[in-house]
């Protein structure tokens, strides 16, 4: 049975083949310049800029030979009442195992014989991939009540690929575009592309798939309308007065793309349901891929967590497909992310033991005709205040050819060991000489418009103040930063963090972001003696009165040392107090 249907495949495919090479019609060339725009990309994974691949949607390029053949009007193949192709049964197939609609037919054998043939390679790549995602792919089809052979959609989709990125602007296993993709609540911004999170990007397209059916109340024009868009479907069966897949293929009412995107489709699930039966042997099918998960703060960086898993950023890139940067989205309160398998309890406990150490270099950018002190500050991000002290400037105008040093930070993570703070790990020197500076948070300061201060990261910042939600600073508040260097600006609180000492800058411009000179001396005089001062950090019930107890000093002397407005206090907050 399986050589009487080989035989027929060929011969239906050597058929059309000898017709085209006889009497090859004339090919539209906009229908040609259409198809194209309308595919994606190169066979061929590739990387892009920002580290996610691209797949073609297609196996490979179109030939135009193949454009020929399905641009033939004599190609198409209708089911018309008294009239059927090639059934299952004379092709030896049995419809009982599927519960997607097949249909045998020219366009279909072709399909099947391009498979098989010059996209072989491409074809069990897909099947290689196909095991990562069939199994919770068809749990979701399975719990909507939807046929399960459209697992095989999102094969000839992607390849099952969730990077796939295509030149329409379509991503991820089921190629979403982006207005689609957020009508059924997939996140697409900076931050995160959910279209390339496999688990939220296939509920989307079930919810899609299920209103297409109920629309249509045919899974080929559903399917056909997941391709080419439901009006354009819609319109091709007011315009041509036919609700049969197959006698729109044969009008100009649908695109070349999507017609031979239901045979396509179909031969994708004959294959891959059976792939022993079609010579597919030698495939190294690969596992899905164990995870963990565990909530983390918005914002936090991937290395951090790649150090407290023992793992790297790469691999949690690989995890967590759907992030653009090595960050998690810092707006939200916490984001879901997945960790390797086992390592829950490990991140957990050791991401509180984390300590940012920041490292500054310089890089050096030469003035070019048009440059201003405001587009360079833009382009690596740093205020003007930042770039005209490192470069000893004392008026914003540049000349064309002049070397400017461009500070940048780097961070990394230590691990604390046990009974080790990030006080005593900076005090000791082992991550550099450190200096700590204090600064006050003013009326209109974030702490993104401190980072970009000081030229650290906003997590950095949070990291070291115990700050889970950065929307929750005051002004009045101090926070704390530890640096590789003198604070950028020249007025400032610079504390050894050796010594804890607090040491007041001799002269300060006019205006400044930091602590006016006045408020300077005033804190260098109400301020215990150095040798006095400690730090306390505000825990869960305590109160200014209790703190005052606690250390023997009035709830007026510290409102005085930490400038505060308020008896409010927020946990994490760091408090002057004079040690006991």
């Amino acid at each position: 049975m399986k050589r009487i249907f080989t035989l027929l495949a060929h011969a239906c495919v050597a058929i059309v083949l000898l017709s085209l090479t006889a009497c090859a019609p004339q090919l539209d060339q906009s229908t040609l310049d259409q198809h194209a725009a309308r595919h994606h990309v190169q066979d061929s994974e590739t990387c892009t800029d920002e580290g996610n691949f691209s797949l073609s949607m297609d196996p490979d390029q179109w030939a135009l030979e193949d454009l020929a053949v399905l641009n033939d009007p004599d190609f198409w193949e209708f089911e018309t009442s008294g009239e059927q192709s090639a059934s299952p049964v004379q092709t030896g197939f049995d419809l009982s195992s599927y519960d997607f609609p097949i249909t045998i037919n020219k366009q279909v054998l072709y399909f099947l014989e391009l498979f098989q043939g010059r996209h072989r390679n491409t074809f069990s790549q897909w099947l290689a991939r196909s095991t990562i995602y069939l199994p919770s792919i068809q749990s979701e089809l399975k719990q909507a009540g939807l046929p399960l052979d459209l697992a095989y959609l999102a094969m000839i989709e992607s390849g099952y690929n969730p990077s796939a990125y295509s030149h329409a602007h379509a991503a991820g296993l089921w190629q979403f575009i982006p207005g689609t993709g957020r009508d059924y609540g997939l996140r697409i911004d900076s931050w995160v592309d959910e279209r390339r999170e496999p688990e939220k990007a296939t509920k989307a397209a079930i919810q899609y798939l299920s209103r297409l059916y109920r629309d249509f109340d045919d899974w080929y024009l559903a399917v056909a309308a997941y391709n080419g868009g439901e009006n354009r479907v819609e319109r091709a069966i007011q315009t041509y007065n036919t609700r049969c897949f197959w006698e729109l293929a044969g009008t100009k009412g649908i695109y070349l793309e999507t017609k031979q995107y239901v045979p396509k489709l179909i031969a994708a699930i004959l294959i891959a349901r059976q792939p022993e039966k079609f010579g597919f042997t030698d495939i190294q099918y690969q596992k899905p891929v164990q995870y963990d998960l565990i909530n983390v703060p918005g914002g936090t960086d991937l290395e951090a967590v790649a150090v407290s898993a023992s793992t790297t950023v790469k691999l949690l890139r690989t995890l967590n497909n759907e992030l653009n940067r090595n960050q998690t989205p810092p707006r939200l309160d916490q984001y879901t992310l997945r960790i390797p398998a086992g390592s829950r309890n490990l991140v957990a406990a050791n991401l509180e033991k984390l300590v940012p150490v920041t490292t500054t270099t310089f890089v050096t950018h030469t003035v070019k005709s048009g440059d201003t002190l405001t587009s360079i500050c833009n382009y690596y991000n740093i205020n003007k205040t930042t770039l005209l002290k490192a470069n000893n400037l004392r008026t914003a105008s540049l000349r064309r050819g002049h070397r400017l040093q461009i500070p940048t930070t780097t961070t990394r993570y230590v691990l604390l060991k046990d009974g080790e703070s990030m006080e005593t790990l900076l005090a000791s020197g082992g991550s550099g000489n450190r200096h700590m500076v204090l600064h006050q948070i003013k009326p209109g300061d974030t702490l993104s418009k401190i980072a970009l201060q000081y030229q650290v990261p906003t997590q950095t910042i949070m990291l070291w103040n115990n700050i889970s939600n950065p929307r929750t600073i005051r002004a009045g508040q101090q926070i704390a930063l530890y640096l590789d260097r003198p604070a950028p600006e020249a007025m400032t609180v610079i504390a050894d963090a050796a010594k804890m000492i607090v040491t007041p800058v001799a002269s300060a411009p006019a205006t400044t972001d930091l602590l006016t000179l006045s408020d300077t001396k005033k804190r260098s005089a109400q301020a215990p003696e150095p040798q006095q001062l400690a730090w306390y950090v505000v825990q869960r019930g305590d109160s200014l009165w209790t703190i005052a107890r606690k250390f023997q000093v009035s709830t007026q002397d510290l409102r005085q040392w930490n400038n505060l407005n308020s008896t409010h206090l927020q946990v994490g907050n760091r408090l002057i107090v004079r040690k006991g």
